[in-house]
């Protein structure tokens, strides 16, 4: 059973909302985070830091009730699920408050403060990250692949196509 970390975004896509600040996303943008969602609650493990700053962020941009969208059907087992679908792993910050193991290459290159969280826990667990349609994914690839945190585009990579004309 795979192990992955997924970033907020992902689970927006899927319900056909705009992540803040964009457009709604294309029908195919859309349609494959629902497949990597539907496939991730049938077959792999979601994995979230114990302190809950992954849930919290889920839980200011997701439904828990479930409805009405596939990422907040995510969501929803995200907050009731057994642990073979959920894992919740220790994710230690160093006395500045950054996480431990975000690189400091990452930090110093501004990577974005609500996505260091899912970089960090990428990197000390060795799994990737998915994102959708969020662009400091791709703005820092290389300082990402540098530090080995592998980042899956579910969208793809050129960012016309992540949303609806």
């Amino acid at each position: 059973m795979s192990r992955y970390v997924v970033d907020t975004n992902v689970p927006i896509v899927a319900n056909g909302r705009p992540d803040p600040d964009s457009r709604p996303p294309s029908i195919e943008c859309r349609e494959s985070a629902v497949r990597f969602l539907m496939d991730l609650l049938n077959r792999h493990t979601v994995l979230l830091d114990i302190e809950g700053a992954i849930q919290a962020e889920y839980r200011h941009k997701l439904n828990p009730q479930g409805q009405p969208g596939v990422g907040d059907r995510f969501f929803q087992v995200v907050l009731h699920s057994s642990p073979d679908r959920v894992e919740r792993v220790e994710l230690p910050k160093r006395p500045d408050g950054e996480y431990a193991d975000l690189p400091q290459s990452l930090i110093d290159a501004g990577f974005d403060l609500s996505d260091r969280k899912f970089a960090a826990l990428a990197r000390r667990e060795g799994v990737p990250v998915f994102n959708a349609t969020d662009s400091d994914w791709i703005e820092h690839s290389a300082t990402l692949d540098d530090e080995q945190i592998q980042v899956e585009q579910l969208c793809g990579c050129d960012q016309a196509r992540w949303f609806a004309p």
